[in-house]
């Protein structure tokens, strides 16, 4: 069986074609994977309080360009943005096509820019912007594939998987099968002038660009050795790296600061829809004690470039619990919290991946709301990322069994979040809390006291946050 997290992805280069599995190949690509992990990657001091924000350049803007981004860039930084997920950026194969434009995932040079977003001088005005801003740039990197036309397939065969009969392979999942990805070319990591040719490229990026990080695709696909050899190659140009993987592997902790929270974004889908309780919630979060390192960084996102081409909008998959949704992906511990592009101007299409198609602004006042959930993360030390933050702990409540609550405290800081998934306001019972005092409600902005024991209300499908001693 494919890694169930594959089983989602290859929707994004989709359409029907080979999954004929490959002897030789098998043997290649398996990558075996370690007990769990017990340390993480040391977080730079900057990314304790961070979230993400990822930009489809093609469809950000009506012009889907570089120098469209860099002017829309004041407002994400109002939104409360620190980190930008540029998606990739470098000119995409035409070879096997897919739709008009292609995937960005086909990578036809890795240290170029593709001409229908701009320039190189126009990624370098992005990234300087940015930086003036106070914030952070990461490039999407496609590390397991190129394109059928890069330089590469000439220049280097031999940094690819071929099949018996000789010819180069379609990317391969990591349990040795080819995708229906037929767009793209598997390359080989037992090849080590591959992998000093990859890195290479990465360091360019940095070096030239002076970008942040990267968001590596499928990172999960590689062996883990490459991104361990990796990352301190980088991080001697870019010391306070940020690496996010495309993987909910613990091991992978020890190269990555962040990866991918699938199953909790998978559970909130189902909790949102009312199809599991939403005391799994707790149950997710013992299994990440148990599985990931204390100070691991689990991207926890409501929508992203897969989800909203392939799987709907999070108006579609999480209906009136979109916004409940995204709040506990900001404030459950260890979750450092993504908004894609769109989201915040309350995006309802499901945006085509191989052809042009603008984000639309639906409902832009939702950007306010966005920008104090980002706030609330940002203010509360209690909410920092890794075990920066506040241990979790649940609220004991009575007579609401479509409500989620729990507290956080860090220092003199507090932080008590409650959502209702439920389609009518909740009067919530609670008793057992242990950091009684004065609060403030995030959201409504009045004063209040929360004692040992007592009741509030949360609205249905809404949320309540208190808040004491934030920054």
């Amino acid at each position: 069986m494919p890694h169930p997290t594959f089983v989602r992805l290859v929707a994004r280069r989709a359409v029907p074609a080979l999954a004929a599995c490959l002897l030789l190949v098998a043997c290649v690509m398996v990558r075996p994977l370690s007990a769990q992990a017990t340390a993480s990657v040391a977080h730079a001091p900057w990314t304790r309080s961070a979230s993400i924000y990822e930009i489809n350049v093609r469809q950000f803007s009506p012009e889907g360009t570089l120098a469209a981004v860099t002017r829309e860039l004041p407002r994400l930084r109002a939104l409360g943005v620190d980190i930008l997920w540029l998606m990739p950026v470098q000119p995409i194969g035409k070879a096997n096509r897919k739709g008009s434009l292609g995937s960005y995932y086909s990578i036809a040079d890795y240290v170029a820019v593709n001409p229908e977003f701009g320039t190189l001088a126009d990624f370098r005005a992005l990234v300087d912007r940015a930086h003036a801003l106070g914030m952070r740039v990461i490039l999407d990197w496609v590390a397991n594939h190129t394109a059928f036309d890069h330089p590469w397939i000439t220049a280097h065969p031999d940094w690819y998987v071929h099949r018996p009969d000789g010819s180069i392979s379609v990317a391969i999942d990591d349990k040795g099968k080819e995708t229906d990805w037929t767009d793209v070319a598997q390359l080989d990591y037992r090849n080590a002038q591959l992998r000093e040719g990859m890195i290479a490229a990465m360091e360019w990026w940095v070096r030239e660009t002076r970008i942040d990080g990267f968001r590596c695709d499928v990172a999960f696909f590689i062996p883990t050795d490459f991104w361990l050899a990796a990352r301190p190659r980088l991080a001697r140009i870019r010391p306070s790296l940020f690496l996010l993987a495309e993987a909910e592997v613990p091991e992978l902790h020890a190269a990555f600061d962040a990866t991918y929270a699938w199953t909790l974004h998978h559970l909130l889908n189902d909790v949102a829809k009312r199809t599991k309780p939403v005391s799994e919630l707790q149950a997710w979060l013992a299994t990440e004690a148990r599985r990931f390192p204390a100070d691991a960084y689990r991207m926890a996102f409501t929508s992203n470039h897969d989800e909203n081409s392939w799987n709907g909008s999070e108006f579609e998959r999480m209906g009136a619990n979109h916004r409940p949704a995204f709040v506990l992906a900001a404030t459950l511990r260890g979750t450092i919290p993504l908004v894609y592009t769109g989201q915040e101007l309350g995006n309802r299409k499901r945006l085509r991946f191989f052809d042009k198609d603008t984000v639309e602004s639906r409902e832009p006042a939702l950007a306010a709301w966005y920008t104090q959930v980002l706030a609330l993360k940002r203010r509360n030390a209690a909410l920092a990322n890794g075990d920066a933050g506040g241990a979790h702990v649940p609220l004991a409540v009575e007579g609401a069994p479509d409500v989620f609550a729990f507290s956080r405290t860090r220092g003199t800081n507090s932080v008590v979040v409650a959502v209702n998934m439920g389609d009518a306001a909740a009067t919530l019972r609670y008793r057992g809390f242990a950091a009684p005092g004065r609060y403030r409600d995030w959201f409504g902005g009045e004063a209040t006291t929360l004692a040992a024991a007592g009741t509030f209300t949360v609205p249905a499908h809404g949320v309540r946050v208190f808040v004491r001693g934030a920054r």
